[in-house]
């Protein structure tokens, strides 16, 4: 049986330009944690109380609406200090959680590697030690749900030291991992292949996108951290290029520190890429501040100097209106249509001949390995046989790296 939820918002001088969206993402993110939202409350103030985030009058609506609705639970739009969360619980007599805690859970919802569950329960933890006070009585009391997935109560409601040690446990097998995902990482740029990488707001369709490139057949829904574990799945292009394409977690508005840090080794999927497709909601109302995320995000993370094309997706639900795309370079499609696939393919085919070098070679026709591998290591944009020679003419677009780029470099400084 779902939680009944009351969320409480407050809207100030410093986030009214975007309240309401933050709401609105509070709502789904209620959902994606199955809650069932029985009121929302929202108040406008010059700036939130320090103590109690809403004023004294509001406090006792508040109280009053939990009893009303049968709430056993109420989430407030903002970060709470150790302190406040604990005043509140006090005061309203029912678990409190923030946009924080919140968010934590849902992703407690999605692990499914190793890995994740680890990074999951390091952000957890790292987030409710300072708020270990007070917290074992108010969770024996409450029993689970939400805010209590993860670490679980029996780990809270130890000493602080053993979460300490736990803590230092969980850094140290997230290295390990990590280090295994770095030789397997080193393993495909060895082999040089070339690597896509999907980034963009949640729920923007980034695993959507890498389902109808790659049939990987992931989670895909209409959820808020549908994907939380990176999916590296190998894409071949209708002319034989072969690639490797992963995707990401998706990014969110006040995204917690924590989750930064302990993501960091995830996202470190995205900083070794060749090309990055970065995935947009174009139906999305608040657009442009989910593209300021992103955009934030990747600067605090150094993903930078890598080559992005825009993939506005969801066109299907945008109205009659046109759309005024912002980033360039970019492709509008609907990834459930069979013409945003292959409008998609032809966008990502057109920024790799613009990033390749041109060649041109000759191939015997006995050869087929050779042409096997120049097919699947390569962009072939033409292949003619000339039957005089028995040879096939080849030209196409090579990565900077390939030996056949590096072969005609070393020809033109013959000549």
């Amino acid at each position: 049986m779902n939680e009944k939820v009351i969320l409480v918002g407050v809207e100030t001088e410093s986030n009214f330009r975007y309240f309401e969206s933050s709401m609105d993402e509070l709502r789904g993110l209620t959902k994606t944690a199955e809650g069932e939202i029985v009121f929302i409350l929202k108040q406008k103030r010059p700036q939130i109380d320090r103590q109690t985030i809403l004023g004294k009058g509001k406090l006792e609506e508040l109280k009053q609406l939990v009893i009303a609705h049968e709430a056993n639970l109420v989430i407030f739009n903002h970060e709470l200090s150790p302190r406040q969360g604990q005043v509140l619980a006090e005061i309203l007599e029912v678990k409190v959680l923030d946009r924080v805690q919140l968010i934590l859970d849902i992703f407690a919802l999605r692990a499914r590697s190793k890995e994740g569950k680890l990074q999951v329960e390091l952000a957890q933890l790292e987030y409710l030690l300072p708020r270990l006070a007070g917290q074992g009585n108010q969770l024996s009391r409450l029993g689970g749900g939400i805010g209590t997935r993860g670490p679980g109560e029996t780990k809270l409601e130890t000493d602080r030291r053993h979460i300490r040690n736990k803590i230092t446990q969980i850094k140290r097998e997230l290295k390990e991992v990590a280090a295994h995902r770095l030789r397997a990482r080193k393993q495909r740029q060895d082999k040089n292949i070339f690597q896509l990488g999907l980034i963009g707001y949640t729920n923007a369709g980034k695993s959507t996108i890498l389902n109808i490139l790659t049939s990987a057949q992931t989670y895909e829904q209409d959820q808020l951290f549908a994907t939380l574990d990176p999916l590296t799945k190998k894409w071949r292009m209708p002319e034989g290029f072969e690639v490797t394409v992963t995707d990401t977690v998706g990014f969110i508005q006040d995204l917690p520190t924590q989750l930064v840090d302990a993501f960091e080794s995830t996202l470190e999927e995205s900083k070794e890429v060749d090309m990055l497709l970065h995935v947009v909601d174009a139906h999305a109302q608040d657009r442009l501040q989910h593209e300021q995320t992103v955009a934030q995000l990747m600067q605090q993370l150094a993903i930078v100097d890598i080559p992005i094309l825009t993939v506005y997706n969801k066109s299907d639900l945008i109205g009659e209106e046109p759309f005024v795309p912002t980033l360039f370079p970019n492709v509008c499609i609907s990834a459930k249509s069979n013409k945003g696939k292959e409008d998609l393919i032809r966008a990502i085919k057109q920024q790799l001949m613009e990033q390749f070098e041109p060649y041109v070679t000759t191939i015997n026709a006995t050869d087929a390995k050779q042409l096997y591998e120049i097919k699947r290591q390569t962009l072939v944009t033409s292949m003619e046989f000339d039957e005089l020679k028995q040879v096939y003419l080849i030209s196409g677009f090579a990565p900077a790296y390939h030996q056949l780029v590096r072969i005609q470099i070393d020809e033109e400084d013959l000549d």
